[in-house]
Order: structure tokens, then sequence, then C-alpha cells
């Protein structure tokens, strides 16, 4: 079986946080952080000092956007004892048209990577699948995995971050469980409160009362979203099982159900039919679309990176409360490798960026928006975190949601979302399965036709045969 993976990256713009660089280093203009601890800052006896010759010991990082290397960057230049003896030496490919995942594998068989970011894409891969031999397990880098409790980092991201063996050997610094993100001014209309607690109610818990808002919008000339991409990646990640099981295609009930979801939509004219990113599905975050429309499901990224650059005239006219499934979207995940012979530095570095909780560690920088602030010094852009602890104790009051406080959603939202159900195939699985539900929400076949293409699709293309 030749299992072929999908590494276009299209619709992977929600990672794509920093702009895609080529293998040249790029660095952050970020803030100060003093240095951690004297536990956690000792560096192998081998590596204490510096080289008789001045020079230091490199830090070889991967990555497919310039975000992970300015942490790694960001760490050197806050800890001098580390800054002293190592730098780093970071490669850039870019994801777009399927280049980082072969330059990886490449540069991981020659031993020329200490560590490595991966997508939700493909993290499987590194984490559980063929990838996973070169992964060394955190206990291994000199981190305190128990630290994963008490950071209350969100379970899903330590589900996917574990390999088959039980050992954590990845983690993630944003957290990316989703929340509906609606219109304050359209719930006032239609539900008389623009209230979170009240809209939530609304549109669920479950699929059902969903739909009874939806009939409620209508009747006020309004969609409840822009299009069934806006549900579908709420059906896919509160799903039981993944697409791929034992070697063989399962299609979960619930991702089954999408097809009536999506043609309930269609039918009912619940939405403006649109594709996720595309013009007119901006259009509909901006309030130009055909007609209004109440919201949309995403993690904190859609509302920093994509909304916020699209609301237009809605900016401050947004909420978020939590959705009627709990699901998660996306994710960057930090390794460490086992041929490395800088683990406990690449441990540090590590620890420094998914479980430090302390001001001064990129999960509490990362929340605030002081990793990168803006030029008068005002926060930057604030982000959902792994960590509960950080969110708890951070402000994240931001003014395209009115000043809603986001992190009360995104706290319970990382909590529900689940993670026991991706495989490496996802990307290419999805692409085939979107494309068969569209076909019959359009009328161009029937359902059970659509079930048997989207089989023989997979079969096709990645020579994995239905259950």
């Amino acid at each position: 079986m030749k299992k072929a993976l999908s590494l276009m990256a299209a619709l992977s713009l929600m990672l794509t946080f920093a702009a895609c660089g080529d293998s040249s280093s790029q660095t952050a203009d970020t803030e100060e952080s003093k240095a951690d601890s004297s536990s956690s800052e000792e560096v192998s006896e081998e590596s204490s000092e510096a080289k008789s010759d001045g020079t230091k010991e490199k830090i070889n990082v991967y990555a497919f956007t310039a975000e992970v290397p300015n942490m790694v960057q960001k760490f050197i230049d806050t800890h001098p004892d580390f800054a002293a003896k190592y730098e780093m030496n970071d490669t850039q490919v870019p994801t777009t048209n399927g280049e980082y995942q072969p330059a990886l594998d490449a540069a991981l068989a020659d031993g020329g990577v200490d560590m490595f970011a991966a997508e939700a894409a493909f993290v499987l891969k590194y984490t559980q699948g063929e990838g996973s031999k070169y992964v060394a397990p955190y206990e291994d880098l000199g981190i305190d995995i128990s630290q994963v409790e008490t950071a209350e980092i969100a379970p899903y991201t330590v589900e996917i971050g574990t390999n088959t063996d039980g050992k954590l050997v990845g983690l993630g610094y944003q957290a990316t469980g989703g929340a509906f993100i609606y219109r304050r001014s359209i719930a006032k209309d239609v539900f008389g409160t623009d209230d979170p607690a009240t809209v939530q109610k609304e549109i669920g818990p479950g699929w059902d009362k969903f739909f009874e808002a939806a009939e409620k919008l209508k009747a006020k000339g309004y969609g409840i979203v822009s299009g069934d991409g806006d549900i579908w990646h709420a059906v896919e990640n509160s799903s039981d099982k993944g697409w791929v099981v034992d070697d063989k295609l399962v299609i979960d009930q619930k991702r089954e159900n999408f097809l009536d979801l999506s043609k309930k939509l269609k039918d009912n004219d619940y939405h403006n039919d649109t594709q996720d990113w595309t013009d007119d599905w901006y259009a509909d975050m901006a309030g130009t679309g055909k007609k209004g429309i109440l919201g949309f499901f995403g993690p904190a990224w859609l509302i920093n990176y994509t909304m916020k650059d699209n609301v237009h005239d809605t900016f401050g006219d947004w909420a978020v409360c939590e959705p009627p499934v709990g699901f998660f979207w996306g994710g960057t995940w930090v390794l460490g490798c086992k041929d490395s012979d800088k683990k406990e530095a690449v441990g540090q570095i590590i620890d420094w960026i998914t479980l430090n909780t302390e001001e001064d560690g990129l999960q509490y920088m990362w929340a605030n928006g002081t990793f990168a602030p803006n030029e008068d010094g005002t926060p930057g852009t604030k982000d959902a975190v792994a960590s509960g602890v950080v969110m708890k104790k951070s402000n994240g009051e931001v003014d395209i949601l009115g000043g809603q406080n986001m992190f009360d959603v995104f706290v319970p939202a990382n909590n529900f979302a689940n993670g026991k159900n991706l495989t490496p195939y996802d990307e290419k699985i999805n692409s085939l399965w979107r494309d068969q539900v569209r076909q019959y929400t359009a009328g161009n076949k029937d359902r059970d036709a659509a079930l048997a293409d989207f089989k023989q699709a997979v079969a096709d293309e990645l020579d994995i045969e239905a259950e």
C-alpha cells in the first residue's frame, strides 16, 4: 500500500501566522524576558562552555514559517548564559507546494535536525507514524512532563503529541479549540441579546438546536453561517474515529452526517452557500454578502489572523460563545530529535515554548501580546495558548470582540476538543470528501453515488480501500 500523503497546504493559511519564508533566518523584534531558574537552565557538561575557538554550538531548527524560529531566537536572546554557548541555524521551507516534509525527512535521515515544527495536517506522521523514529520523548530532553498537568495543557494537544508507546513527544504553544464567533447586532435583532451565555443556549448544544436557531435567523432575513465549510471543522473534529483505521477507510457516522447537515443548510437557504477562503466568504465577515450572516466556527487564530483583516465595518460587532459541539482546528507542534547531541539544550527551549507558565515564558507573552508588541509599546496580537493556567491569568480582551475576554470561552473550548481522530491522510481525504459533499448538495449526484465516488477516489489516489 503506497499510502501517498497529500502535501498540499492551500487551506493551511490558519497556521501561517507569520509569512512563509525561504531557507534564510528570520528574527522577530520582540520583548525582553528573564532567564529561567538555574535548575532548568543547566546544559549538558559536554556543551557547558563555548568552543575554544570562540564558536558556538548550533541548534538546527526546521520549520515551515518564521514563527517557531522567531521563538527559538527569542529564547536565545533573553537567556544570556544559553546565548554564550548556542546559536540557532534555522531552515524554513514553506508547505504551500508540498516542499516541507520531503526536506525535513531528508534532514532527519541525515541527522541534521535538533528540533522542528509540525502542523496539524501532518503532525501524526512524526508523533505516531513513520517519522516518529526520529523523535525524542520529552523526558529524554530533560523536560519535566508533570508540568502538563500543572499548566493545564489542552488535553487534545497532548493526545496528538503522544507516541504509540505512550510517551509525550510533541506539544503546541497555541491552542486551537473552536468557538462560535457571532455578530452582536444580528444576535440582538434575532435573539434579543448579544450575551454569550444566551447565544450559546440558542445555537446549542447539538445540531438540532443549531438548526432551530437557523430557522429563527431565516425568518429575519439572515443566514446562520456563510457556507457549509463553516460547520465542517466542527463536524470533522468532533467525530469518534479518524478517516483511516487499521489501514482501511472509515466514514465515521458523524462525518457521514455532514452530507445531511450540508444539504439542510442549502435546501433551507440557511447560508450564503460560499466556500471558505474565497472572496464571498470574506464578504460575509465584512457584512457585505448576499444576506447578513450570524457567525463562523473557529479558534482564536481565525479571529486574529483572518477575520481581523476582513471584517472592516463590522469590527467590534463580534463576540464568541461555546459551539454546539467541541472541536479544534489547526495548530503547530514542536518536537525534538532523538539523535541530537544537544538534547538538554533543545529541551530547555521546548520547555520554555510549550510548558513555562511564568510571565517570562512564551505562553504568557503569546497570550498577552507582549511577544511582538506594537510600535507604540502596546500589546500586539493576543492568542489562545495551550496552557489553561496562563489564559486564566491573562488579559484576553480584544477590540474586534467589543472588548470581550475571549479566554473565558477558549479555555473550556480547548478542554472539549478531541485529538483522537486525526490521521496522516486528513488533508487529502478532507478535500476529496468536501468535493463529493458539494456535488451532492448541488444536486449533481445522489447520496449513495457521492459516498461511492468518495470511496473510489480515496482508493485511486491513496491506495486505501474502504472497510
